[in-house]
C-alpha cells in the first residue's frame, strides 16, 4: 500500500493480497480500481470495523452497446476469511459521473492511499482529476455532509450521550474540504488532518471510537463552536480558493473513457 500519510487504527493490519484476492473475485467485469474507504481510511476503525472496498470496473462493450441498459453498480456485502467485505464498484462511465459531481466520496476513494488493485490507466485518471475535475464547487457536498453530520450527532448529544462516528464525520469531512479547497489535495484521514490543521482534542475522540466506546457525554457548547468554526473557515477557503468553480476538462475525462473502453472492454 501506498502509505501517502498515517492510515489510522487498523489499516496497518490489512492484509493487502487476501483483500484483492476477495475483491477479485465478486465480478466478473475487470477492476481497474479498488481501495479501502470507510474507517480504515478515515482513521478511527475499531475492532468490529468492516472492511470497505470501493472503486470501478469496466463493463464490457457487448454490455454497453447493446438494447438493455446495463447494470452499472456492483453493491455487495458478505462475510468470508473472517472478514465482513461491503463492495461497492461503478462502471468506469458513471464512476466519471460523478467525480465530475464534485462527489467527495469518489475523490477520495480515487485517491486513497490504501489501493489493492489498480491499473495503470488509474494514475491517468488521478493526474486528469487533479489537474481540472476537481473543482471549487466540492464545497457545497463537504460543507453541507458536515452539517447533516454535526446535527445529527448534537440531536442526541443535547439528551445526554450522542454517538461519536457523526461527531468524527463532521470533523472529518469540514477538515477533507477545508484542505482540498486550500490545496487541491484530497485527503480523507483524520489523524493527520488533526495534526495539520492543529486540532490536538481530536485524538481523544479517535481513541474513544477506536475504543468501540460509541456513544458518550460530551460538551455541545465545545463542539458547536468548533464545527461552526470549520463551517467558517470552509466559506472563506471556498471563497479564495484558487481552483476553478466548475470542472473544467470533461471532455478529456470523456476521451479517456472512450480510449480505455475500446482498449479494455472484454466479454464476460
Amino acid at each position: 500500500m501506498n502509505n501517502e500519510y498515517p492510515t489510522g487504527q487498523g489499516a496497518a493490519h490489512l492484509d493487502q493480497t487476501l483483500l484483492a484476492e476477495i475483491a477479485t473475485t465478486a465480478s466478473t467485469a475487470p477492476f481497474l480500481m479498488i481501495a479501502v474507504s470507510g474507517a480504515h481510511l478515515y482513521g478511527f476503525a475499531s475492532s468490529d470495523s468492516d472492511i470497505d472496498l470501493r472503486g470501478t470496473h469496466l463493463l464490457p462493450l457487448t454490455k454497453v452497446l447493446g438494447l438493455d441498459a446495463p447494470i452499472l453498480t456492483l453493491d455487495r456485502t458478505w462475510h468470508t476469511k473472517g472478514l465482513e467485505i461491503d463492495l461497492v464498484s461503478h462502471d468506469l462511465a458513471k464512476f466519471l459521473t460523478l467525480l465530475l459531481r464534485q462527489n467527495g466520496n469518489y475523490l477520495e476513494q480515487l485517491f486513497s492511499p490504501l489501493v489493492i488493485v489498480q491499473t495503470p490507466r488509474i494514475d491517468e485518471l488521478r493526474h486528469l482529476v487533479r489537474n481540472g475535475t476537481i473543482a471549487r464547487h466540492a464545497y457545497h457536498a463537504y460543507a453541507g455532509y458536515a452539517r447533516d453530520q454535526w446535527r445529527m450527532w448534537r440531536k442526541e448529544a443535547v439528551m445526554g450521550a450522542g454517538h461519536i462516528k457523526p461527531l468524527l464525520y463532521a470533523y472529518r469531512v469540514s477538515l477533507t474540504g477545508l484542505h482540498l479547497l486550500q490545496t487541491g489535495e484530497v485527503i480523507a484521514n483524520l489523524p493527520w488532518l488533526a495534526s495539520a490543521y492543529a486540532m490536538p482534542e481530536l485524538t481523544s475522540l479517535i481513541d474513544l471510537k477506536v475504543a468501540e466506546k460509541t456513544s458518550v457525554p460530551l460538551d455541545v457548547d465545545v463542539h458547536d463552536k468548533a464545527l461552526q468554526l470549520l463551517q467558517d473557515a470552509l466559506q472563506l477557503a471556498y471563497e479564495k480558493s484558487s481552483l476553478p468553480q466548475e470542472p473544467t476538462n470533461r471532455a478529456a475525462l470523456n476521451d479517456f473513457l472512450v480510449q480505455v473502453r475500446l482498449t479494455g472492454g472484454v466479454d464476460v
